[in-house]
Order: C-alpha cells, then sequence, then structure tokens
C-alpha cells in the first residue's frame, strides 16, 4: 500500500506520547508498505531511511493574544486552531496531487482541519483518523479534579468552554472519515457513542527488544543518594502529567519520608507550576534527556500518578517492557488490561498509593517477579509487531469499502 500519514510533530527524536505512537507505528508500516510523512518541523530534516519521502513545514506563529481571540469567539476547539498554517495546506495538496496514495492517516486533533477539504469525495484515498485520546473527554476529566482547587479554576474555566467545542467538532467531523482509530476500548467507545463511528482499536505499543532490561546502564546522576530512586516520566507541559506530579509530590511523597526516597522527573519544558519542587532536596526535575531509557534502568519504581486524561499511556508501556516495577492510577494506567498486584500497582487515593509505593519498596523480590510478570504481558499484547498487523487488516476493510 502507498501511505500518507499526517503529523503534528516529527516522530523522531521521539518528545513526547503522541510522537512516540506515531514513530511506532510508522516504522514498522514502513517495513512493508510504501509511506510517506507530511509534518511540522523548524529546521530542516534528512528523510529517513525506511521513508519514502518527508515533507516538513514550519511550525505555525500564534500569538497569545491570536489564542485569546479564538478562545472566545471561533466555534472551533482550540487544539484544532493551533496549528493552522496555509502553508501546510499547501503541502498537503502538492503532496495529494503527485502521489496516488491508497490511504491518508491524520494523526490527532490537530491536523483535522487539513483533511475536511478532501472527505466524502468519491475518488482519491480513504482518510483515516487516529484518536490519540477522545479529547472531549480528555478535557471533562481535567474539568472535574480542576473544580476541586480553587486555584485551578481558571484552568477549570478552560476546559469548561473546550468540552462543548470539542464534542461539537468530534461529532462534525469523525463521521466523515472512512475509518477512526482509538488507542484503548474505553475510547472507542466514547467516540462511538458520541460520534456514531464504528471506531476500531490500535493500541499504544513499545518495541520491547529496544525497551529490554539489562539493556543499558543506568543514568549515573541517578546514583548516589541514599535512598529507592521513583521516576515519572513525560512531557512536562503537559496538563495532566504537571497535576500528577504535584499530587505526588503534595500528598503521596511526605509519606514516605522515612525511607528517603528521591523522585526525577524526566520530560521535557517544565512547566512553571512545578518550579516550587526545585527547592525540595527529595525532588529533581531534569528536564530534557537525549533517552529516557538509561532513567528507567536506574529506577527502583516508576510512578503514574496521573488522574485526568484519556487514552493509554506509553510511559506504562516503556517502563513494563523494561521490566520496572510500576505504581499507577486506575486512570494512569488504564487501557493495558492489567490487574492490581500482577503486572503493577493500583492506588487512586494519595494514602494507598503511598502504602502501595511503600510495600513495592519494600518487597524487592515480589517487586522483581510482578515487573517480570509486566514485561511478559507488553510483549504478548503491545509489542508494535503484535500490534501493526490488527490495523493492517483494518485498512484493508476500509480500501474495500
Amino acid at each position: 500500500m502507498k501511505l500518507l500519514f499526517l503529523t503534528p510533530q516529527m516522530p523522531w527524536p521521539p518528545q513526547q506520547g503522541a510522537a512516540l505512537r506515531n514513530g511506532g507505528l510508522i516504522h514498522a508500516l514502513a517495513q512493508r508498505h510504501e509511506l510517506h510523512l507530511l509534518t511540522f518541523a523548524d529546521a530542516p530534516t534528512p528523510t529517513p531511511p525506511h521513508l519514502a519521502s518527508l515533507t516538513t513545514v514550519p511550525l505555525p506563529p500564534r500569538s497569545g493574544a491570536a489564542r485569546l481571540r479564538d478562545l472566545l469567539r471561533h466555534p472551533a476547539p482550540d487544539m484544532a486552531r493551533r496549528l493552522a498554517s496555509p502553508a501546510m495546506a499547501e503541502a498537503l495538496a502538492s503532496l495529494l496531487q503527485r502521489h496516488g496514495f491508497d490511504l491518508v492517516q491524520v494523526e490527532g486533533i490537530e491536523m483535522v482541519p487539513f483533511a475536511l477539504p478532501y472527505l466524502g469525495r468519491a475518488v482519491g484515498p480513504r482518510w483515516i483518523y487516529d484518536a490519540h485520546n477522545a479529547e472531549s473527554d480528555l478535557q471533562v476529566s481535567a474539568l472535574r479534579a480542576d473544580l476541586k482547587r480553587p486555584t485551578r479554576w481558571h484552568a477549570a474555566l478552560y476546559s469548561a468552554l473546550q468540552v462543548r467545542k470539542l464534542r461539537r467538532f468530534e461529532r462534525d467531523s469523525l463521521p466523515r472519515f472512512d475509518g477512526v482509530v482509538a488507542v484503548s476500548q474505553e475510547d472507542a467507545a466514547l467516540l462511538t457513542a458520541q460520534c456514531h463511528v464504528d471506531a476500531v482499536v490500535v493500541p499504544n505499543g513499545v518495541d520491547s527488544d529496544h525497551f529490554a532490561p539489562q539493556r543499558f546502564d543506568a543514568a549515573p546522576d541517578m546514583a548516589g543518594r541514599g535512598g529507592p530512586t521513583l521516576l515519572f516520566t513525560g512531557k512536562m507541559d503537559f496538563r495532566p502529567n504537571v497535576d500528577g506530579v504535584l499530587w505526588f509530590a503534595d500528598q503521596i511523597l511526605p509519606q514516605l519520608a522515612d525511607l528517603n526516597p528521591t523522585l526525577w522527573v524526566v520530560g521535557q519544558r517544565p512547566h512553571r507550576a512545578l518550579d516550587r519542587l526545585r527547592q525540595q532536596p527529595n525532588i529533581v526535575l531534569r528536564g530534557w534527556v537525549d533517552a529516557v531509557e538509561p532513567y528507567l534502568a536506574a529506577a527502583d519504581l516508576v510512578v503514574v500518578p496521573l488522574r485526568m486524561g484519556s487514552g493509554t499511556r506509553l510511559k506504562v508501556l516503556q517502563a513494563l517492557s523494561m521490566a520496572r516495577p510500576v505504581v499507577g492510577t486506575t486512570l494512569g494506567c488504564a487501557g493495558l488490561a492489567v490487574s492490581d498486584g500482577k503486572e503493577l500497582r493500583l492506588a487512586d487515593s494519595a494514602d494507598d498509593f503511598a502504602n502501595a509505593v511503600r510495600q513495592t519498596l519494600l518487597q524487592p523480590r515480589d517487586a522483581a517477579a510482578m515487573a517480570m510478570r509486566g514485561r511478559a504481558h507488553i510483549q504478548q499484547k503491545f509489542d508494535w509487531r503484535v500490534i501493526v498487523p490488527s490495523l493492517e487488516e483494518s485498512y484493508q476493510r476500509w480500501l474495500a469499502q
């Protein structure tokens, strides 16, 4: 098949969950199909050998005033306006004119506006939407969490405005695609119910040969602090990640003081709301790193204290694939078909989360056995080599329609 992927950012190097998913799908599909990529990038990038072509467009500028104007006046949701770019629209039109693509896969709601002029045509490629999240539901969970704290009511107001716009946008746009992909059964059910589409599940995945135990040396800067090392990874200007780290730092970590743990927060662009954590000697905001694998290798425990969001978390897949013990919330580990105490530990209150961390750290033999069960689970169900064939089957079905 001849495929075109539309992505909001370069998949390499993977700087966030969306890029990890996009890169994994693209790399696996490119082994058996002719794959072209159209994406945003600020600097010229050589075409990777597994791609038939790479076309990049500079990220469009968007001032704070323009964003505020859109928030108040434009009917489209904020995410759908974030990357508005005539240059991207022109690049897409040119590629469609020059290539006879079988399918075009649109990665994320930011890229949907570029596809809208082509949807529903009798001729041309099939158009597939890959929903990295059920975006309106993500904002609902953020709204509920932020309403509980007066200091976050401004964020709650943003979510309240966006929920209605996102639901309308998803409801109007998604049925026009030839196929819709969701990352979890939960998201597929939401999109099917709200948008009247037959969403298929293609979960997030991981290369379990790459993310393997003992494959990487431990990050040297994580050594020498005395107590156990706890790790949180993710894009640190992403609202659910910021909320989760603050909740863990304020309500969970103090309960573990007798164990003398250090929380390492690894991820790009730490939000200013996290600045106050820099004063705490048992918290390290590491920021951007070239590779997360050495930090996973060095961690005694990976924590996923998420209270808002949707979809599935690649941070959990990576940690389990490297056989690291994981403690997370039910929401943070959603969509992965895991059970408390089998592949990882689940806890949803601050007290329960602290107790789960404590028991995992104090029972290293049980924790190691649990982590190996987690790795086996990932290899069986969430390796890209297992996942991609189901997507190819859906491609064939959509092409036959």
